[in-house]
């Protein structure tokens, strides 16, 4: 793995639902149509992360909380009661990723810029990864069961150059770079909106104490991370393997020994 992991930060604070990212993702990793009808969830046309949909835009609109102090517009309003959050989701690429631990095939794996990656021509359709994730992000496609999701354009990557969607991305809010760098950037970010009054601003997914040990994908956020679809607390659901290998390594040895013990005591009765 190269010594430099690298990631995206995604400001939610300046998106502004155009999408670039989503048309960028599907153009340059010839993905297909999943949707073309709004869902009814606002100017929302693709719903969740799936195995054809790498991005995902959300449009959530809610009353503007009391007191709030919004940032300015241009001509100095800082708009009426309703306000609109809006993020461009994706594959959290995690430290601890639970989906590597469940492939059976190595079809998952970890590459040299420390992101997750499908290998499509590997993959046998199992699913055991779906599960696996705590962010539910990886699909299966229905015509052959295979698993598809976020690779960071790693072929981009492999040439220098960054993922289409972060190089789609008009206002910045979607930012690539080293991992290390992308977080100090981020808190300062979050630091500058406080002292603009946005004092709900935070981090998610930045902490490499947290369930998953970090993000390569981590987010500013204008809320509750639920309120966006993100779980509160996410923890690799591999957690407890190590725990139960040996559990059932010690059932097993017990079985084999009682097993032993019944063959013997069965062979000194016939004598």
């Amino acid at each position: 793995m190269s010594e430099e992991r690298v990631g995206f930060f995604t400001d939610t604070s300046v998106c502004i639902g155009c999408k670039a990212c989503e048309v960028a993702c599907k153009e340059w990793n010839a993905i297909p149509e999943d949707g073309l009808s709004l869902t009814g969830m606002s100017y929302d046309n693709t719903e969740a992360l799936g195995a054809s949909t790498w991005r995902h835009v959300a449009f959530i609109e809610q009353p503007r909380p009391q007191g709030r102090t919004e940032l300015p517009l241009a001509d100095g309003d800082v708009g009426g009661e309703m306000r609109w959050l809006m993020s461009s989701d994706v594959c959290k690429h995690c430290t601890h990723a639970a989906c590597l631990d469940v492939c059976p095939t190595g079809s998952l794996f970890r590459t040299e810029f420390g992101t997750v990656v499908v290998q499509e021509d590997i993959c046998n359709g199992c699913g055991y990864c779906v599960p696996a994730c705590p962010y539910g992000v990886i699909e299966q496609r229905p015509a052959d069961g295979r698993a598809f999701k976020c690779t960071m354009c790693y072929d981009r990557l492999g040439v220098g150059q960054e993922p289409a969607c972060a190089k789609a991305c008009p206002t910045e809010s979607i930012q690539f770079g080293p991992l290390d760098e992308l977080r100090e950037r981020a808190a300062l970010r979050v630091d500058q909106l406080h002292e603009a009054g946005v004092t709900e601003a935070h981090l998610y997914g930045h902490d490499p104490e947290d369930g998953v040990g970090g993000d390569g994908a981590f987010f500013l956020l204008l809320d509750k991370p639920e309120v966006y679809g993100l779980p509160p607390d996410p923890v690799v659901t591999t957690r407890d393997l190590p725990t139960m290998w040996k559990h059932a390594g010690a059932a097993a040895l017990s079985l084999l020994g009682g097993v032993a013990l019944s063959f013997a005591m069965a062979r000194k009765g016939r004598r």
